[in-house]
C-alpha cells in the first residue's frame, strides 16, 4: 500500500501566486498556480527559507511614535516614494501546434495564416533598495520578460535590468541606471507577533502606489500551508488587502521599517495575503546582486511528520518493509539515489533527532537548518535508527536545477 499525498499529509491549495496583474492569456488576474509537483520529484515534504537574522538593521533615527494616530500616513510618507511599477513585456511566442498541422499545409504551403497574438504584459510592484537603481520584486513578475520598464512615482520611467531571479523564493533583482533615488529603510522579523501592525503598498489592479493597512495574521506559515509546496519560504500571513499588482511591493510595520515582500494571496479566501520575510530578501538580494544566482543546499531526502496514523500506515504497508515504534518525530520516508543523503548512509524509515546539535520537532525544522547551511560544509544528522541512536555526517549539494 503505497502512501498518498493526503495520508502523508501533503496537502495542496490553490493560490494566486503574486498578485502580478497580466501575462495576457497566461495569467490574466494574477497567476492561478495549483500546485502539482509529486513530493517524490523534490527534497522534503516541507520546504521553508532559512530566515537568518541580519546585521542590525538601518533605521531612520526619528521613530514614529506608537501613539501617533497619523503613524500610517507618516509610514508610507516615509517610504512611499521608494516603492515603484514594474511593467514587463514577453515578445517571445510560438505558433501553435495545430497551425503547423499537414492539413494547414496542404492549403497554405508556406504561407499558413498566422493568429496575431498581442506581446504577453504584466504588472507588478518592485521596491528600491539602494541609491543608485537596485530594485527586488517577486520573480514571477518578470518570469520570461524579454523586457522590464520600471516607473518611479515622481513619473520617470527606465528599463530595468534583470539581473537574476530565484524562482525556489520568488525573489528578483533588477537594476536601473539612475542615482540619487529614495530608498526604503529594512526592518527586522524578530519582533513581530501576530496582531501588530502590517501596511502594504503597491500597484494592485494597476492602481499606483496603493496603500492599505491590517495586522499580522500569523507567522512561520510554511510553503505547504500557504499552498506552494515547491517554494522555500516561511511566509508572513496579513490581512491587509493584498490584491494582484501587489507581488513585490513591501509590507511594512507601524514605523514603516520593510519586514517583507507581497507576494501571494488565496484564491478561495478573503483577507489571507502572504509576503516573504525581510531576511530572506536580503539574504537572496545580496546573492542575487553579487552573482546572479542563488545556490539552495540540498541534501535528497523525503520526510514527513511522525503521528500514531502515519505510524500504522508504514507498518502495514509491506512494500517498505519498515516497523516504527516511535510515535512523534521526522521520519525519512525516501532517500533519493546519487544525493548528499545517500552518500551519507541515511535510510528510509530513519527518525531525524537533530541537526547541528539542535533538536528537532518538525519537517520544516529540519529545512531550516540545512538552508542556514553552507554547501559542502557537513552537517552532522542525529537519527533513530531501530531503537539506537546514531550521527551521520552529511555535506549538502548545491540543490539541482530540475528541482527548482
Amino acid at each position: 500500500m503505497a502512501l498518498s499525498r493526503k495520508q502523508l499529509g501533503l496537502t495542496t491549495l490553490t493560490l494566486i501566486l503574486g498578485c502580478g496583474v497580466g501575462w495576457v492569456g497566461h495569467q490574466a488576474l494574477g497567476r492561478n498556480l495549483t500546485p502539482t509537483a509529486d513530493p517524490a520529484e523534490g527534497e522534503v515534504a516541507v520546504t521553508t527559507l532559512a530566515t537568518n537574522p541580519p546585521t542590525t538593521p538601518e533605521r531612520v533615527t526619528s521613530a514614529i511614535p506608537q501613539n501617533n494616530p497619523n503613524f500610517i500616513a507618516e509610514a508610507v510618507e516615509r517610504v512611499g516614494a521608494a516603492v515603484v511599477r514594474i511593467d514587463s513585456e514577453n515578445t517571445n511566442w510560438e505558433v501553435p501546434d495545430a497551425f503547423q498541422n499537414p492539413f494547414f499545409r496542404r492549403f497554405f504551403g508556406d504561407e499558413v495564416p498566422l493568429p496575431e497574438v498581442p506581446p504577453q504584459q504584466g504588472t507588478g510592484s518592485g521596491f528600491v533598495i539602494s541609491a543608485d537603481g537596485q530594485i527586488i520584486t517577486n520573480a514571477h513578475v518578470v518570469e520570461g520578460a524579454t523586457s522590464v520598464i520600471v516607473t518611479l512615482t515622481d513619473g520617470r520611467t527606465f528599463e530595468g535590468e534583470v539581473v537574476g531571479t530565484d524562482p525556489v523564493t520568488d525573489v528578483a533583482a533588477i537594476k536601473i541606471e539612475a542615482t540619487g533615488l529614495p530608498t526604503v529603510t529594512m526592518g527586522t522579523t524578530q519582533d513581530l507577533a501576530p496582531g501588530q501592525w502590517a501596511i502594504a503598498i503597491g500597484n494592485p489592479l494597476g492602481l499606483d502606489n496603493t496603500v492599505t493597512a491590517g495586522i499580522i495574521s500569523a507567522l512561520g506559515r510554511t510553503s505547504t500551508e500557504v499552498g506552494i509546496p515547491d517554494k522555500r519560504v516561511q511566509f508572513i500571513q496579513t490581512d491587509a488587502a493584498i490584491n494582484p499588482g501587489n507581488s513585490g511591493g513591501p509590507l511594512l510595520n507601524d514605523r514603516g521599517d520593510v519586514i517583507g515582500m507581497n507576494t501571494a494571496i488565496r484564491r478561495d479566501a478573503q483577507g489571507l495575503g502572504f509576503a516573504i520575510p525581510v531576511e530572506t530578501l536580503q539574504r537572496i538580494a545580496s546573492e542575487l546582486f553579487e552573482t546572479g544566482e542563488v545556490q539552495h543546499p540540498y541534501l535528497g531526502i523525503q520526510m514527513v511528520m511522525l503521528t500514531p496514523e502515519i505510524r500504522e500506515q508504514i507498518n502495514q504497508d509491506q512494500d517498505l518493509g519498515l516497523t516504527v515504534e516511535a510515535e512523534s518525530g521526522v521520519i525519512i520516508v525516501r532517500v533519493l539515489e546519487n544525493t548528499p543523503a545517500a552518500e551519507a548512509g541515511l535510510k528510509q524509515g530513519d527518525i531525524i533527532q537533530s541537526v547541528n546539535g539542535v533538536p528537532i520537532a518538525t519537517p520544516t525544522e529540519v529545512q531550516f537548518q540545512v538552508d542556514a547551511s553552507e554547501i559542502g560544509t557537513p552537517l552532522e544528522v542525529e537519527v533513530l535508527r531501530e531503537g539506537e541512536a546514531e550521527t551521520l555526517e552529511v555535506s549538502p549539494m548545491p540543490l539541482p536545477d530540475e528541482l527548482r
